[in-house]
């Protein structure tokens, strides 16, 4: 039997999964695809073909020869223009396919290669943000920037104090996967650096305004060892098993896996991965052993992590308790004027909309409107700005409007990473551009405020949820349910690519009114959850320490 062959993308994630991958059929990359996965391939697929396509722009002036773009066609065609580009020394390679190297079990192909110094340097493109920005206010004495960057038109990399790097495992491995397999063919490149004779590879993300350069002399040396492991996981050398991780929530084989680990009652379904790893090194291997556990927590339990709360979680998932009380009297925020809001984004493409529920608590006779804010040009658009400023317009209005009227004030959010991130990228993004749209500073300064309450810290701050936090996780528990029941955010992804024919995908505007329905409803569970947590209701809930053993 010849080996597995194995990609970049075999190289991270759960090794379970990749085993059951090739044990059930017979090769690691045939996994199924979600939708979301789906989607998430698709828009990377078309962010990659219009870098390359501006990359290649970039070279149109240079002589014949001088860049290549491997056509589509059969991967034995594709390895040989590749080959041909290769040793005519091309100074660029775009949608590079290497030859498949069946001995050592590897495959990989790069979104470019570019000639450097007699050999050949990866650069791979992805579909997130690879960089964030530093502040502008850096310290004169503060030391060198170590990121350096190279423009878009040729590798020449510099150090760049504007930019910092948001590393992601995953691209690191990519970038060393296809740097040990150059090297095999003889066709890779060093950098002379500070340190001598070091490795590197390039880093496009979504913003595609440089090429981050990223150095690979260290991963290299542990590259070995994760792509023998993953060989071992493959080849059935190492043993796997199903356990509850991050990962579960979009594979494919979870439903199997969750019937495994609940017929077995396994302590990963109420704790974190590493934490279950934990505790079955301490012999807490279920959910009952965990719930009747008596005394200290294990002694490499993260301190971080409350070891009560997981005992408590996993009380309550033995007893069916859908969510214990931290204290006496759960608390939230409550105003005069309260504004609940839900922001809706495509991937990092922008945010399409933001969703509002006023509710004035001092006069029953005004009505409890929802309001939405809204783009309907396909992301990325300067109409987000548009629509952005509409909605911080209005926002501020009604702030100052109970702040004159003597009244207080609070917007709530569930989760406020997300909207935080966009409230700053469009400021970031808008400001100067989109009238209206408002400084960094001023929407920095609203974040800190405590006209800014954040449901979900709240409901983490006043109860132990066995079934995790998320707000379609909580709201029902108050009494809430929404009306379409498809509802997700993975499932909004798909309807609003249609509600706007995303990337040529068929139009179907019945989907703006379901997303407008799905976002209303949100903002009603946020408004609904809150309003549960200040009642009397909530009291029904046991409290945590009484479930606490003896």
């Amino acid at each position: 039997m010849s080996p597995a062959v194995l990609g970049a993308r075999n190289l991270s994630g759960c090794e379970h999964r990749l085993a059951l991958d090739f044990a059930e059929r017979g090769d690691p990359a045939a996994s199924d695809v979600s939708p979301e996965a789906r989607r998430r391939i698709d828009a990377a697929q078309s962010h990659r073909a219009s870098v390359i396509a501006t990359l290649h722009g970039l070279q149109s002036a240079q002589p014949a020869g001088t860049v290549v773009t491997v056509d589509d066609g059969p991967h034995r065609e594709r390895v040989e223009q590749t080959r041909r580009a290769v040793e005519s020394g091309a100074t660029w390679i775009f949608r590079a396919t290497l030859p498949t190297d069946v001995e050592r079990g590897r495959r990989g192909h790069a979104e470019a290669l570019v000639r450097h110094d007699g050999g050949y340097l990866p650069v791979v493109i992805v579909n997130h943000r690879v960089t964030t920005p530093t502040s502008s206010d850096r310290p004169a004495d503060a030391p060198p920037p170590t990121l350096l960057t190279s423009p878009l038109w040729g590798w020449l990399p510099e150090a760049d104090a504007t930019r910092s790097f948001r590393s992601q495992r995953r691209d690191v491995l990519r970038l060393t996967h296809l740097t040990a397999m150059l090297d095999d063919l003889g066709w890779s490149a060093a950098v002379t650096g500070s340190g001598g004779r070091e490795r590197w590879g390039g880093l496009i993300g979504l913003d595609a305004d440089c090429i981050v350069v990223v150095p690979l002399t260290t991963a290299l040396d542990g590259y070995a060892d994760v792509f023998e492991r993953r060989r071992a996981v493959v080849d059935g050398a190492v043993r796997t098993g199903p356990r509850r991780v991050a990962e579960c929530r979009s594979c494919h084989w979870w439903p199997r896996c969750e019937a495994e680990l609940t017929e077995r009652r396994d302590v990963s379904l109420v704790v974190g991965g590493s934490q279950s790893l934990v505790l079955q090194e301490a012999r807490i291997e279920t959910v009952d052993d965990l719930a009747t556990h008596r005394g200290d927590p294990p002694a490499d339990w993260p301190g971080a992590v409350s070891f009560a709360d997981a005992v408590v979680s996993a009380r309550c998932w033995v007893d069916g308790i859908p969510l214990a009380r931290r204290g006496d009297r759960p608390s939230v925020r409550r105003a005069a004027v309260e504004v609940d809001v839900d922001m809706e984004s495509y991937s990092e493409r922008g945010a399409y909309m933001w969703g509002t529920l006023l509710t004035d608590t001092t006069d029953p006779g005004r009505e409890v409107r929802y309001r939405a804010f809204v783009t309907w040009d396909p992301l990325p658009t300067l109409d987000e700005g548009r629509s952005f400023a509409e909605f911080w317009t209005w926002l501020c209005a009604e702030r100052d409007a109970a702040h004159a009227a003597g009244k207080t004030f609070a917007a709530y959010c569930y989760s406020q990473q997300a909207e935080n991130r966009w409230l700053r990228g469009s400021a970031d993004r808008f400001h100067g551009v989109v009238p209206g749209v408002p400084p960094r500073a001023e929407i920095d300064a609203f974040i800190a405020s405590s006209e800014w309450v954040d449901v979900f810290e709240a409901v983490g701050r006043n109860f132990v949820c066995p079934r995790g936090k998320g707000l379609k996780r909580i709201a029902p528990v108050a009494g809430f349910n929404w009306r379409d029941d498809e509802a997700s955010g993975e499932a909004s992804m798909e309807w609003y690519a249609a509600a706007v024919a995303l990337d040529g995908a068929p139009q179907d505007l019945s989907q703006r009114d379901r997303l407008l329905v799905y976002n209303e409803d949100d903002v009603r569970a946020t408004k609904v959850l809150r309003e549960w947590i200040s009642s009397d209701a909530v009291l029904d809930l046991p409290r945590s320490v009484d479930l606490l053993p003896d």
